[in-house]
């Protein structure tokens, strides 16, 4: 699965990115590649998250 990610540069230096096609996988960096392993970080979190739901719905 591919994601299109779009970074930028903040005013205090730091790089900030975001997944289009999952806004609320959302995160920041000092560089480039630190940006881009913590958004991953941020949807793999996301991920859990709905799984964690999924499956205390299906208990009920």
């Amino acid at each position: 699965m591919k994601f299109s990610i779009v970074i930028e540069r903040s005013e205090d230096g730091w790089y900030v990115g975001q997944l289009e096609e999952v806004p609320s996988a959302i995160s920041q960096g000092k560089t480039i590649e630190e940006c881009k392993a913590n958004v991953l970080d941020a949807l793999l979190e996301i991920f859990d998250a709905n799984r964690e739901l999924c499956l205390v719905a299906r208990r009920r």
